[in-house]
């Protein structure tokens, strides 16, 4: 099994990472800090993870996040 010592999001799924981010900022925090419609457009998890695995851009952002706010 590969394992990656330098990646701080290794064995992270995308939803737990949503999820943690949504419970740390809330939906209007993480529109503020990504301006993304699926954090302004009656959001949710389930949408949010859909948008966010067909558009590269914008979930290489929400990860980025992730990790200056969590490490």
């Amino acid at each position: 099994m590969d394992q990656q010592p330098n990646n701080p999001l290794h064995g992270l799924t995308l939803e737990k990472i949503v999820t943690q981010l949504q419970e740390h900022y809330g939906w209007e925090g993480l529109h503020y800090r990504i301006r993304i419609n699926c954090f302004n457009n009656d959001p949710s998890v389930k949408s949010t993870l859909k948008f966010l695995r067909k558009t590269q851009w914008a979930r290489e952002k929400v990860e980025q996040l992730y990790i200056q706010t969590f490490s």
